[in-house]
């Protein structure tokens, strides 16, 4: 029996990556008078690297105007990644990063059913306060049963940390939690800490595979198509949706996955 649901932050319950957190390094970097700047290619392809501080080190090697000692480019990265934060909490707080489409509808229907819900990412706490606080208002907290961050978590995702601790904390085995996650990394996350996954993708991970994951599509907000057969009056995925593929999935009747067909609609392996 689903008895909770655990929520990625970044990609997943807004685009944060893209419209975030680029823009805000960025901001930094010209705040502080570096002379890089990093284009929206090129910050996909830093993603690969988790962690915002981590994505700064890995970027430096490549930088000739770096700081060539270690400990100067470390004390450079802690100083702008700070000084992103900033920004990035700016452009929250500007109301310019919208929730995903299905989001806030989704959110609703856990808290009128009474379902559990935790937040399990290995961003920092104060990135996910000030997210939530402008779409749930100051009592966002109290809205989920757990929140794990990156003070609980330090071991970036696809380590299985973040899930394990929000697993002990809300005192359920794996299989009565599912996770909904828009990266392979976060996929992984969870799939190794036994948590069954849905994948909703975002603008950088459009066509990742993501191995093992309950169901796979680009947007809580309509089934794009799909309709289960005794559920036709389903246009979005809800609550009821969900509960329906971990019942599925419990009594292994659906395959190692569902993903988009050419049409992008929801198809059984």
């Amino acid at each position: 029996m689903l008895e909770a649901l655990l929520w990625d932050v970044d990609g997943t319950l807004a685009e944060t990556e893209r419209d975030g957190h680029l823009t805000a390094f960025n901001q930094a970097f010209e705040a502080l008078n570096i002379s890089w700047r990093w284009s929206e290619e090129r910050y996909g392809e830093l993603l690969a690297v988790t962690g915002g501080r981590e994505r700064l080190l890995h970027d430096m090697q490549r930088q000739v105007s770096a700081p060539a000692d270690l400990p100067e480019r470390q004390a450079l990265a802690e100083r702008a990644h700070r000084l992103k934060n900033e920004k990035y909490a700016g452009i929250i707080a500007g109301g310019k990063l919208p929730l995903r489409e299905g989001v806030a509808e989704l959110l609703e229907d856990c808290a009128r059913a009474g379902l559990k819900m935790g937040i399990v990412t290995t961003t920092s706490r104060a990135n996910v306060k000030v997210l939530l606080t402008t779409h749930l208002g100051r009592d966002w907290e109290s809205k989920f049963a757990v929140v794990v961050c990156a003070e609980e978590a330090p071991r970036k995702k696809p380590d299985p940390q973040a899930y394990l601790l929000a697993l002990e904390a809300l005192r359920l085995h794996p299989q009565e939690t599912i996770a909904i996650e828009d990266a392979p990394a976060g996929a992984a996350a969870a799939r190794a800490a036994g948590v069954p996954v849905i994948v909703t993708r975002s603008h950088y991970f459009p066509v990742s595979e993501v191995p093992g994951a309950l169901a796979v599509g680009p947007s809580l907000g309509r089934c794009n198509g799909w309709r289960p057969t005794a559920d036709s009056d389903v246009t979005r995925i809800d609550l009821r949706q969900i509960v329906r593929w971990h019942a599925t999935h419990a009594t292994g009747k659906i395959g190692a996955s569902r993903r988009p067909g050419k049409s992008g609609m929801y198809t059984r392996d």
